[in-house]
């Protein structure tokens, strides 16, 4: 419609004013001849009243004027309902929306020539232009033919496989309610179908309207409207770079200091080889990539299944990453302020991973493997092989990892490795704590690939041989990470093996607190009294050495008393661990532990009261309730990694935090959330290390601290002995049943349950989770909990801590399947790094 109108021309803008014209004349003829009728009547009508009487003097001409005025509007009316509807039907538009793809495939049995690296030469459309016009005969033909737009060649590139790789973006117009139909799976699907491969040569290659395609190269992402303009359309920053020669660094700096900037550099490198990008500092605000970011694909577009690595907050210390072929797209999210980017990248020739490794039989380490590009994080795709010959057959590897743990294969995907050890299939993990790995086979071969989605973290393994009869030394105990243990340190209330395995099951120790034997150091300092006299909490700061059964002063300085943290005695010489205890002490006007209260369960809860448990989060997800959290400080909140784990719930802007509320909807503070930090082992399958912190983007008012106030974190050393009461909190259902959440806050009273009960329980369960609840189960934390606190007071009267978290269960409110906690003791480092790393303080 619009080209019709601008090809026109003068001519039809005279035609449209003749016709304004006539149409105007028509008019007036018509009003003058009603005026002429009208007033012959008019004259008729005066003479017979004047034979009849005398009339009253008239104006005739004023009613005329009237009636023409009438005529007109009612004609004005007319056509302004007329152009109207022609509006309505005919010029108005149909509201459309864009929908846009990138992808990319290889192209088989073509030479790459170095021409295809400039869009603008004639080699680049002479190819670009038949796979284009292929492109739109498949969807030109397809069942989304009438909302595909165009295809747009965007780069061409060698590929290490042979052959050219094709990126392009597809643009679709699609009325709003037809969005589905283009679905990133339907699009894919129609360009994969329409491949036709032979299932005789059993090859990957197969012809798209004759042209050779990669089946197993077609990748089709939907894309974001303004990756297309900036990177299709150019934009602020765009830039290309090629690294011809190996190992020759390419210097690259991006400066913003005058505004908002989006920012795209390609990078490309010689055939058979790989880009290693080195970023070596970055100067950005941590926002979850939201506003400031960059994101290092291993394509040359900006595609969701090619992301390489995000930098979503600022990098100090060097890192360092590789591709799987050789190119790499960095694109630069930068807002308005100060941001600053330097780094170099270089071309790294691919180089075949194959080790043959001579042990020797004498004891200690023998030397160390460690992971493809080491110590550049891992690519998407990797292999490397260790072969060890040993000197006797008595002899196996052990191979001792620091942060890194092998398990046999489930039916599940291997996210972080996949290790063929004699044929069988492992699958590795990340931890925070070493593991020793033990091959009981002479002669092993070992074979390791990359598995994750995105770059990994890196690992290395000291390897040694040691005697298959006899793994650990005499008077050792072999834990199930492999670690070896005095067998006297079994069941001394210290996780020596990192995994419990030599606490738990054990036989509760005896108390004894009379003659020449020593107290077990469960005892010993725990605030509670075990003998008479209190003989076991006396000399409680007393220094010791340092372990996870002490309390560690500000100073470094170890005493012997666990519960240290907060109790209102200063303990340590430096007075520290009484400092940054404005935390866990509600002020509430009324407390009510009545059980008759009105039975609004949690699972087996009651109401709760106004200002009782202050630091209380409900966390929204676009706007409906979804987890709970708890208050850490007046910047930042504690609650459960698996609230986020999944893609759409990542995005912190999709987030609120209700604050300082008994009732549903009448929170005294709503807090938008900047960032949402998941702990970086979290394990979606099991639970393990869930935990996360949410940064507010703005501090909650000092003036509502009678009904907002932060619990206090326990120190690494706390322990609560079994049985120990304590209080779980949340709006989450009532019963595995209910269909409706409750309105008011919920609480329920739950015991603490020895880790060796709560496996019983369940089986495995880390050393980062606690099982909280009672035999019956009628008490519990249900759905919509999680995140949400698990109270505890050290003693009666104490400021309240935060023992656990809503983590998970077998469904809520079942008899001895109690819930199961994060342990928040273990994070303690954790938390305090991530929040120091803002200057804020607990």
């Amino acid at each position: 419609m619009d080209a019709a109108r601008g090809g026109g021309g003068q001519g039809s803008e005279d035609d449209a004013s003749q016709e304004d014209t006539t149409s105007v004349a028509d008019v007036s003829v018509e009003v003058a001849t009603v005026d002429a009728s009208l007033h012959k009547l008019c004259r008729r009508y005066n003479r017979r009243r004047r034979r009849a009487k005398k009339p009253k003097k008239t104006n005739p001409l004023w009613n005329l004027q009237n009636l023409a005025i009438l005529i007109t509007v009612v004609v004005f009316v007319v056509v302004v309902i007329m152009w109207s509807l022609l509006w309505v039907f005919i010029f108005r538009r149909e509201s459309n929306s864009g929908v846009y793809f990138a992808g990319m495939f290889r192209v088989a049995n073509v030479e790459f020539i170095p021409e295809y690296r400039h869009a603008d030469s004639s080699e680049f459309l002479s190819m670009a232009n038949p796979i284009q016009h292929v492109i739109t005969s498949v969807y030109r033909t397809s069942s989304v033919s009438r909302l595909y737009k165009q295809t747009i060649i965007s780069d061409l590139s060698n590929n290490n496989k042979g052959g050219v790789l094709v990126h392009f973006w597809m643009v679709f117009v699609v009325p709003h309610l037809k969005t589905p139909a283009v679905c990133e799976e339907c699009v894919s699907a129609i360009l994969r179908d329409s491949v036709f491969t032979s299932l005789k040569n059993r090859s990957s290659v197969g012809f798209l309207q004759g042209l050779p395609v990669d089946i197993d190269s077609i990748l089709v992402n939907v894309a974001l409207r303004s990756d297309y303009t900036s990177t299709a359309m150019g934009s602020q920053c765009v830039d290309k770079l090629y690294a011809g020669i190996p190992d020759v660094s390419i210097p690259l700096n991006v400066f913003s200091s005058w505004g908002g900037l989006t920012c795209h550099i390609k990078l490309t490198s010689a055939p058979g080889s790989i880009i290693r990008l080195t970023v070596r500092s970055l100067r950005i605000e941590p926002s979850d990539c939201i506003y400031d970011g960059l994101n290092v694909y291993d394509a040359l577009l900006p595609m969701r299944g090619m992301i390489l690595y995000r930098f979503c907050e600022s990098v100090s210390v060097p890192v360092s990453l590789v591709s799987t072929s050789n190119v790499m797209l960095l694109s630069f999210s930068l807002t308005q302020g100060s941001k600053i980017f330097r780094g170099h990248f270089q071309a790294l020739l691919e180089e075949e991973c194959m080790n043959l490794i001579e042990l020797p039989a004498g004891p200690g380490d023998a030397g160390v493997i460690t992971s493809p590009f080491y110590p550049n994080l891992l690519p998407r795709q990797c292999s490397c092989t260790w072969k060890f010959q040993m000197s006797s057959n008595a002899l196996g590897v052990a191979l001792r990892f620091q942060n890194y743990i092998l398990k046999l294969k489930d039916s599940q995907n291997c996210e972080h490795g996949w290790w063929k050890v004699n044929e069988i299939i492992y699958c590795g993990n990340y931890i925070d704590h070493s593991t020793v790995f033990r091959i009981s086979t002479p002669n092993p071969e070992v074979v390791f690939r990359c598995s994750s989605r995105n770059a990994d973290q890196p690992f290395n393994a000291t390897y040694s041989s040691y005697n298959i009869g006899q793994p650990c030394p005499e008077g050792h105990f072999l834990c199930t990470t492999g670690l070896c243990v005095e067998k006297a340190r079994r069941c001394d209330g210290m996780d020596d093996c990192q995994d419990e395995s030599d606490e738990i099951f054990c036989s509760k120790p005896p108390k004894l607190c009379g003659g020449s034997s020593t107290l077990h150091p469960l005892y010993i300092c725990n605030g509670e009294v075990d003998c008479s006299g209190g003989k076991d909490e006396t000399n409680c700061t007393q220094e010791t050495s340092c372990s996870g059964v002490s309390y560690r002063c500000g100073d470094g300085v170890c005493i012997l008393k666990k519960n240290a943290k907060c109790d209102g005695a200063p303990d340590c010489f430096d007075r520290s661990d009484e400092n940054d205890c404005a935390c866990g002490n509600p002020g509430v006007l009324k407390r009510v532990f009545d059980s008759a209260s009105p039975q609004q369960r949690i699972v087996g809860g009651v109401n709760a009261v106004e200002g009782e448990w202050p630091w209380q989060v409900s966390l929204h997800f676009s706007g409906q309730l979804y987890c709970g959290a708890s208050v850490l400080s007046d910047g930042w909140l504690i609650s459960a990694a698996h609230c986020f784990s999944k893609e759409r719930l990542s995005d912190p802007r999709q987030w609120m935090a209700h604050m300082g509320m008994l009732n549903q909807g009448s929170a005294k503070h709503v807090a938008e959330i900047r960032r949402i930090v998941v702990h970086e082992y979290y394990n979606a399958r099991i639970f393990d290390y869930d935990i996360a912190l949410l940064q507010l983007k703005k501090a909650w008012p000092i003036s509502l601290e009678q009904y907002i106030q932060p619990i206090c974190l326990p120190a690494p050393s706390q322990t609560f002995s079994e049985g120990h009461r304590c209080w779980v909190t949340g709006w989450g259902y009532r019963s595995e049943q209910d269909k409706v959440l409750p309105t008011v806050l919920q609480k329920a009273e739950v015991s603490i349950l020895s880790q060796s009960e709560c496996k019983r329980s369940y089986g495995p369960v880390s050393p980062r989770m606690l099982c909280a609840g009672v035999p019956s189960g009628e008490q519990d934390a249900c759905r919509g909990d999680s995140g949400g606190p698990l109270s505890c007071q050290a003693h009666s009267g104490g400021r309240w801590f935060l023992t656990g978290i809503v983590s998970w269960g077998s469904g809520c409110g079942r008899p001895n399947l109690p819930g199961v906690y994060t342990r928040v003791a273990k994070f303690i480092d954790w938390i305090q790094r991530h929040i120091d790393a803002k200057g804020t303080k607990l």
